[in-house]
This record gives structure tokens, C-alpha cells and sequence, in this order.
């Protein structure tokens, strides 16, 4: 960041910083850990992420995952559910309900499991590109442009 009279213009310097490892961020937020230190808890609760880390105070709160988690749990679970049905409809052809009561409470329990897991690793995704919109020294929301 410079100053330019009382003008403050932002570099890509200053807003490059520290390099983050992306796949160090994702995996330390796949297991519910702060991206950055990999030591405090990234959830409060199932899918409610912390205020900060109690590790290394690193603040979770612009951390804005959304609808993304989900819609990758969507894409994961289907991918193995739908070729899974229908190689065994191919192959075995069972009665629908058998199908049913297994295919269902599959998929339920599948994506309650990787819920959490991809939200974290989505937040550590966002922390390690920079994706939160705020700066992590002042906490003041940064501008593009």
C-alpha cells in the first residue's frame, strides 16, 4: 500500500503478502482446523464456523461459504450414488423398493458426513486465496480498484 498525498492506492506487493499453501488451507479446513495454523477448531458447531481460531486468533468471520458446500456435496454423493444404481440395475436388476432402501439412506448419511468436511475446506480455499474481502492486518474491507 502507498500513499499518494492523502490518497491510498493499493499494489499487487502489498496485496500479495505472505504466500499461503492452497492445499495445506484446504486439507487443515477439510478436518475442521484453522486454515492457517491447522491447530484451533474451525467449527463452533455442524455447520456454524468459529468467531476466531483460539490457536492463532485468526478471525473466521468474513469467511462466507454459502450454497457452495452443498452443491459440491451434491456433485460428490451423485457421482458415486448414480453410477453405483445403475450398474447394479444393469447387472442385478433388484426389486425397487430394495433399491430404495438402500440408495436413499446412502446418500442421506453420505452427505450429512461430508458436509462439514467440504464447508472447512471451502473456507480454507477462501482464506488461502484471499477470498474474504477484508484485510487480514486491519480488518478494514478492501476495495477492488
Amino acid at each position: 500500500m502507498e500513499t499518494v498525498g492523502t490518497t491510498t492506492v493499493w499494489t499487487r506487493e502489498t496485496a500479495i503478502g505472505q504466500k499461503r499453501d492452497l492445499w495445506s488451507a484446504m486439507k487443515r479446513g477439510f478436518r475442521g482446523r484453522c486454515p492457517r495454523c491447522g491447530e484451533g477448531k474451525l467449527f463452533r458447531a455442524f455447520l456454524k464456523t468459529a468467531d476466531n481460531c483460539s490457536a492463532c486468533g485468526l478471525d473466521f468471520t468474513p469467511h462466507r461459504a454459502d450454497d457452495l458446500p452443498a452443491y459440491l456435496v451434491i456433485i460428490i454423493v451423485g457421482h458415486i450414488v448414480v453410477p453405483m444404481a445403475l450398474w447394479i440395475e444393469t447387472n442385478y436388476s433388484p426389486a425397487v423398493w430394495l433399491q430404495l432402501s438402500i440408495y436413499l439412506p446412502f446418500t442421506f448419511v453420505a452427505s450429512l458426513l461430508l458436509l462439514q468436511p467440504v464447508k472447512g475446506a471451502v473456507v480454507g480455499f477462501q482464506w488461502a486465496l484471499r477470498m474474504h474481502g477484508f484485510d487480514e492486518n486491519t480488518q478494514d474491507e478492501i476495495s477492488p480498484g
